[in-house]
């Protein structure tokens, strides 16, 4: 087991602590073949990112706010196979509440239906989409998240599953701990993330003391 000292944990959502892929990959196909796009492609870019950051990219001309607000809803409504990822309950039950929050490019009502919907404690301070202007790959998202829990980003470690969010958490200053759930390996470490693991299941709380955490990962991470 490799010991991972650091003051807070943050977490990316979708793919890090939830599984909605099928969800999200339901609203986006349909979305992009209403505006004659390619759903393959579009379901890619989509993936961590803000919604209304794809939306201005493939309809520069739109109503943004109005478009946003239609996808937002159709992501609330489409809580099908929305489920927690492995030992996501577990590790988060373990944590300080106050030593961890959730920074995700969800608008808030999304990420606290999709929360709820997984059966995942509601952190009591959480960074969505409705708190940023720039979203992921920016480091604002982790730089807020961190700010929220009252410690330093460069001493946190950020759960992600994308580029988007590996590239915000290294701009922030903090580690990163990708996971294998959305995207190839090769891309996560290209991103430059510092451990690469299954799932939350790889990750245990060894001790909490005033000074900070101490997590335990699973021997088959890997520093690069």
């Amino acid at each position: 087991m490799l010991k991972l000292p650091c003051a807070a944990v943050l977490f990316d959502l979708d793919g890090v602590l939830i599984d909605s892929t099928p969800a999200v990959t339901r609203v986006w196909e349909k979305w992009a073949s209403e505006h004659g796009f390619d759903p393959t492609e579009v379901v890619h870019r989509a993936h961590g990112r803000p919604s209304i950051e794809t939306l201005r990219e493939y309809l520069p001309d739109a109503d943004h706010a109005k478009e946003n607000l239609e996808v937002e809803r159709r992501e609330i409504a489409d809580l099908k196979g929305v489920v927690p990822l492995p030992g996501a309950l577990h590790l988060l039950s373990t944590l300080p509440p106050e030593r961890w929050t959730i920074a995700t490019s969800c608008t808030r009502p999304l990420a606290e239906v999709r929360i709820r919907a997984a059966g995942l404690p509601v952190p009591q301070k959480i960074i969505t989409s409705s708190d940023i202007t720039r979203g992921k790959p920016n480091p604002e998202p982790y730089l807020k998240a961190a700010a929220l829990l009252g410690v330093p980003a460069d001493e946190c470690v950020v759960f992600e599953d994308v580029p988007a969010g590996i590239r915000a958490g290294k701009a922030a200053g903090a580690q990163v701990i990708a996971f294998r759930t959305t995207v190839r390996e090769e891309e996560l470490r290209s991103a430059g993330a510092d451990f690469v693991l299954n799932s939350c299941a790889d990750v245990a709380l060894e001790s909490f003391s005033s000074d900070g955490l101490v997590l335990a990962l699973n021997e088959n991470g890997e520093r690069l």
